[in-house]
């Protein structure tokens, strides 16, 4: 079966998809920055490294241990991400530069050591997780949909680089998601310093923490356990979809905001953000 190595599995979609692959017969590489959080997914079958996407020396001894073990790794799930909330100036740049490293640089890097193996076993898979907010932009969401933006970028230009190598590249996109990842959005904006953009900030905050507690994500979203499954659709389909956008929320929001010019765009959000200075 495959060899999977998954990075961010603490929680999340990247537990819940070291689970899924495990259980299906792969050999998966289950990683997060604090190896003691894996012990779970260990019990299930998962073979557990630490790896932190923002240190180099982390990131190369994993991949070298994979090699090592197994030859290659045949598919690379680049899971690791967070959200950084807040207006774009109040956001100190070094919180800028963590999301950076986290979300678009820390997931070039895992591609990039990857890829010599593959390129030399002739075949491959790296699945990038990006989501609905690298298709469309809220108020307060600016950093981290740019990393997300950036992620759609790397994916497509990636996936013509490496094809005839043998390797393919998948984006999943995907929408709400009931994981911890909210929690930590609110906590990015509480840690923020009031100023002109304090109102709107806590507004977003609370906003974030309200949609993903809401009936809304229940019914438009969905569990981490519902993108594990496409990601192992991803890698088990010998022809997978350039991208594979999951859940209703996702396919919604995409497409509203494709249909909708920028001007009534702007309308929509003034009718649930406050607009900075004119609270």
């Amino acid at each position: 079966m495959t060899v999977v190595l998954i990075t961010g599995c603490s929680s999340g979609i990247g537990a819940a998809t070291a689970a899924e692959l495990v259980s299906h017969g792969h050999t998966v590489y289950a990683t997060a920055r604090r190896p003691e959080t894996l012990r779970d997914l260990a019990g299930k079958g998962c073979r557990t490294l630490a790896l932190d996407v923002t240190d180099e020396q982390s990131m190369a001894a994993a991949v070298a241990q994979v090699e090592s073990d197994e030859g290659a790794v045949d598919a690379l799930v680049n899971n690791a991400g967070y959200s950084q909330s807040g207006a774009v100036e109040s956001i100190p740049l070094d919180n800028i530069r963590k999301q950076f490293e986290t979300n678009v640089f820390g997931l070039i890097r895992m591609s990039q050591l990857v890829l010599p193996g593959m390129r030399k076993a002739g075949h491959g898979r790296i699945i990038n997780i990006g989501s609905m907010g690298g298709k469309l932009t809220f108020p307060g969401g600016g950093i981290y949909h740019s990393t997300k933006y950036a992620v759609e970028a790397i994916s497509d230009a990636m996936r013509f680089e490496v094809q005839g190598f043998g390797v393919q590249v998948v984006l999943i996109e995907p929408g709400l998601i009931t994981t911890e990842f909210a929690e930590t959005a609110v906590g990015s904006v509480n840690n923020l310093d009031d100023g002109p953009y304090g109102k709107f900030n806590e507004h977003v905050g609370k906003a974030t923490a309200e949609v993903y507690a809401s009936p809304v994500a229940k019914l438009a979203g969905g569990g981490p356990e519902s993108v594990a499954k496409v990601i192992r659709k991803a890698i088990e389909r010998k022809r997978p979809k350039a991208r594979y956008t999951v859940t209703p929320s996702a396919t919604l929001a995409i497409l509203q905001r494709r249909l909708t010019p920028d001007k009534l765009w702007d309308l929509a959000m003034r009718t649930q953000f406050p607009v900075p200075g004119k609270q």
